[in-house]
């Protein structure tokens, strides 16, 4: 079995955000990158457990974008992938980066798609399904649980108010999230083996953006605390209905 892992490059957490070209672009000046969690810690991890307990698995991760993304790659290889390919490829649109990653999909022969629910950063969610309808196969999102005998995968998956368990038949794309898998840091003999690893880079193929950043903007300021008399109840009924609007 072949399972393809998507991963996508977001900033730290503890990244400063700005914004340069009249604010439609992200200033990626002085950013740490880091693999987004929901790729690393669900996707891939599962990932490695399925070939953990099957080692006729292969492993093959897949990432759009430029050679500042190399380094994120031999991470993700060094937490277990067996290669690694890059599209080569500024990833500005979901639609894009669904139809390179589709097209890798159809050559490869993939039997399971692995991505993260969404990025931390665009929290869009949207990159399985497109992928899914694009290759015309099953997806589930949100996944918590994945288990694969044979040409069936068993997945475990939120829903409003509980949990459901579906089976699906492969080749599936599968959205995963917390719950999944317990995080891994890579090891030194990994580490050491990932510089070894195939990182195969290829060009995009044709795919016309169908979304336009028109303008990022900051949330606006935290507004200053008043601080009222515990006895002024007629004031914090005045502030509430007239100020907060909340009654």
């Amino acid at each position: 079995m072949k399972i393809l892992v998507c991963i996508s490059k977001t900033p730290d957490t503890t990244a400063k955000i700005a914004f340069t070209d009249n604010n439609t672009k992200f200033a990626e000046a002085g950013v740490q990158w880091i693999i987004n969690p929901y790729d690393e810690w669900y996707a891939l991890v599962r990932a490695i457990e399925l070939k953990e307990a099957n080692p006729a698995i292969t492993i093959h991760l897949l990432h759009v974008g430029g050679t500042d993304s190399e380094p994120i790659i031999r991470k993700a290889l060094a937490l277990g992938g067996d290669e690694a390919i890059r599209v080569n490829a500024d990833p500005t649109d979901s639609y894009f980066v669904a139809a390179q990653i589709a097209e890798v999909v159809r050559s490869g022969g993939y039997d399971l798609v692995l991505t993260g629910k969404e990025t931390i950063d665009y929290n869009n969610g949207a990159i399985g399904g497109m992928v899914a309808e694009l290759l015309d196969f099953p997806y589930v999102a949100l996944a918590t649980g994945l288990n694969v005998e044979g040409s069936t995968a068993t997945v475990k998956r939120e829903i409003e108010g509980g949990e459901e368990t579906v089976e699906v038949s492969l080749p599936v794309v599968v959205g995963c999230q917390k719950g999944m898998a317990e995080a891994r840091i890579p090891n030194m003999r990994g580490i050491m083996a990932a510089r070894t690893k195939p990182l195969k880079v290829t060009e995009p193929v044709a795919a016309e953006p169908l979304t336009l950043v028109a303008e990022f903007g900051m949330p606006p300021a935290k507004a200053g605390v008043k601080l009222l008399s515990a006895d002024n109840v007629e004031e914090l009924v005045r502030l509430l209905h007239e100020e907060a609007r909340v009654i």
